[in-house]
């Protein structure tokens, strides 16, 4: 009995080797290769030289950038960019007239339903309609872009890690994988049909260089359209689209702040006067 239980006993031992050494080979030659380690060229989103006007507790929104990055989204991102969660009427908070976002209503092209056939068509827009997406779904989205699909930039700067700077960098930072660090990293490169750009997740980026030299904007107010600028500008837009009272609410904070110091104060008074001829009496 106990010769047949030792021959079953190593019986399975040696099975279960063979087992583990059938597929050992295998999980090897299988194996993911090591990926490269992106976090060698990675770098944390920079601001532009002298910042943004809206920063800081007493920040203002600057009107003439935001409309200049209006200008540079409307020019360069929206081929490829909606902004699904911001109406035209919202220009108005940028400093333009009834009649200049009626007029920039209508230079844009809005899906509509004709009302003698119910069928869909085109119409211009109206400062009620909101900012149209440039593809009619994600299928023609990813068919137009190399299977990469161009997120909305209403909330990009919310949806983003120092998200304002985080834009700005982006645009400003695509060029070439540092050679010196890349000697390091040998398994490191850029595949074909994306673009090298430092502050992304994993340097390597399906969007192309969408500015891509000084003065591919014209600005309306005579500023020079340097790639930094664009860039600024650009950023400093899409933080208003993405939280337009941000500056409403630093201004309605001060205000609070000052009440609850005055009711702390007040409190703090009162406490003493109701409670003054009620201390206990020394011994």
């Amino acid at each position: 009995m106990s010769i047949r239980l030792g021959a079953i006993i190593a019986g399975l031992g040696i099975v279960g080797i063979l087992f583990f050494w059938s597929l050992l080979p295998g999980a090897i030659n299988y194996a993911p290769p090591e990926k490269p380690d992106y976090y060698a060229f990675k770098e944390k989103p920079i601001a532009p030289e002298g910042g943004f006007s809206f920063e800081g507790p007493f920040g203002k929104w600057d009107n003439a950038q935001l409309q200049r990055g209006y200008q540079v989204y409307k020019e360069v991102c929206a081929a490829c960019h909606g902004l699904k969660f911001v109406a035209f009427r919202n220009l108005s908070e940028l400093g333009y007239s009834e009649a200049e976002v009626q007029a920039e209503a209508a230079n844009w092209t809005v899906p509509g339903i004709d009302p003698n056939t119910g069928e869909t068509t085109t119409r211009p827009g109206k400062p009620t309609d909101q900012f149209p997406s440039p593809f009619a779904n994600d299928v023609a989205a990813a068919a137009a872009n190399n299977n990469a699909i161009p997120p909305d930039l209403s909330l990009m700067t919310k949806a983003r890690k120092d998200g304002t700077n985080y834009v700005y960098s982006l645009l400003a930072g695509y060029g070439e994988a540092d050679p010196e660090i890349a000697a390091t990293v040998p398994e490191f490169e850029t595949p074909a049909g994306l673009y090298f750009n430092k502050y992304f997740s994993n340097v390597n980026i399906a969007m192309a260089p969408p500015i891509v030299i000084d003065g591919q904007v014209t600005y309306a107010d005579g500023t020079e359209a340097t790639v930094n600028q664009m860039s600024a500008d650009v950023a400093a837009f899409l933080t208003w689209t993405a939280e337009p009272t941000l500056v409403k609410r630093k201004q309605t904070g001060w205000p609070v702040l000052g009440f609850l110091l005055f009711a702390t104060i007040l409190a703090y008074l009162s406490k003493k006067q109701i409670w003054a001829g009620l201390k206990p009496k020394k011994k």
